[in-house]
């Protein structure tokens, strides 16, 4: 049966490479709205349940389809990607000397089954001055990133620590894909 990986996030096309398993990429063309309230847990539950289940409607072969949503929470508030600069900086001041948290929501479908479970990591960022804010804006990287910024890229420069699993915070908890993958629809990965 093939896998297909409903996103368009670059960094989730490479990190499923880490489990050995051919693929397809076939991106979700759904409404990705959060709800006034509602936790970021069941935001990225729900709405990575909304990727995975619009892919899968539109196959006409057997598929076991993957769909994945990461968001960036500070005292539950979620930050989305900042539409420009000045409102890169600001999450970036509001997340400075402070604990974050990171979710990822995964489903995944073979159309009978459907599996979806979430992965919180918590991050917390150096206290950071408004010439390290503005440097780091000054990059280009927090512009298509949850909260403004990249762990696995020059964000790795804000980060003090981290507790929890790291690929979260990139995009795709590879390791809980990996179970939900062999436990419940018997695929075999590398490992």
């Amino acid at each position: 049966m093939k896998i297909i990986l409903a996103s368009a996030s670059p960094r989730r096309r490479e990190l499923i490479k880490n489990l050995g398993i051919e693929y397809e990429v076939k991106t979700a063309d759904c409404e990705e709205e959060t709800v006034l309230g509602e936790h970021p847990k069941d935001t990225v539950t729900r709405l990575s349940r909304t990727k995975a289940l619009w892919v899968a409607e539109r196959e006409t072969a057997p598929a076991i389809v993957i769909g994945a949503d990461t968001v960036v929470a500070i005292d539950d508030e979620i930050l989305g990607k900042p539409a420009n600069r000045d409102e890169a900086a600001k999450m970036l001041r509001e997340l400075s000397g402070r604990t974050h948290r990171v979710y990822t929501g995964i489903t995944v479908t073979d159309g009978n089954k459907t599996v979806s479970e979430y992965v919180r990591t918590d991050v917390k960022f150096y206290e950071l001055s408004d010439k390290q804010i503005e440097s780091y804006v000054s990059t280009g990287e927090p512009m298509d990133k949850a909260g403004a910024y990249g762990i696995q890229e020059y964000g790795s420069l804000l980060v003090e620590s981290i507790s929890g699993d790291y690929f979260n915070v990139v995009g795709l908890p590879v390791s809980r894909l990996r179970r939900v993958l062999n436990e419940n629809f018997g695929v075999k990965t590398l490992i």
